[in-house]
Parts: C-alpha cells; sequence; structure tokens
C-alpha cells in the first residue's frame, strides 16, 4: 500500500511539523513500507493462538507511594527561561 506526498504533507500540517521536500520523500516511503507490513501481518493465521493479556508471565512489582521531600519551589524555578505568579510559564502549544 502506497501513500502519497499529498497524504504525509497532510499528516504534517495536523502534527504541525514542517517537513523539507528531502524529508516529505522519505516519510512517504517509510510510512510506505509501514502500511506494506501491516499488509503481511494481517495475512498471519491467528485462529489457533490464545488471546494474551500480557506480553510475559513476570509478575510487575511496584514500590510502595512514599512522600517525599521535594525542592523548594523557588529552587526549581531559578533556571526557567520565563515564569508568571510562581509557576513555570510556557509557550501556547494549542490553538
Amino acid at each position: 500500500m502506497m501513500i502519497s506526498k499529498e497524504e504525509v504533507k497532510h499528516i504534517a500540517e495536523l502534527s504541525r511539523l514542517k517537513f523539507n521536500e528531502e524529508e516529505i520523500e522519505d516519510f512517504t516511503r517509510k510510512f510506505s513500507e509501514v502500511l506494506e507490513y501491516v499488509e503481511k501481518l494481517k495475512e498471519v493465521d491467528t485462529e489457533k493462538a490464545e488471546p494474551m493479556y500480557e506480553v510475559n508471565s513476570l509478575i510487575q512489582l511496584m514500590r510502595e507511594d512514599k512522600v517525599k521531600e521535594s525542592i523548594p519551589k523557588e529552587d526549581a524555578l531559578l533556571n526557567a527561561p520565563d515564569k508568571e505568579f510562581g509557576y513555570f510559564k510556557l509557550p501556547k502549544v494549542v490553538e
């Protein structure tokens, strides 16, 4: 399955990414390879395979939550490029 340059440009636009022409060609090829692989996966006979609920049977041990001292807010903000009202100020990322 092939993906077109226009589709890659559309995906880039939706992702708010900018690519030059060489990158668009590269991603067009790579996306097409991924889609071809997905098509191959569709051909795999999974009829006799048991459903898996986890990748391995190891028990995932989790540590107990503990409240610990943190650095003071003032120290955390020392190297912040921009701050406002005692918080990190970040550029707008959602329109």
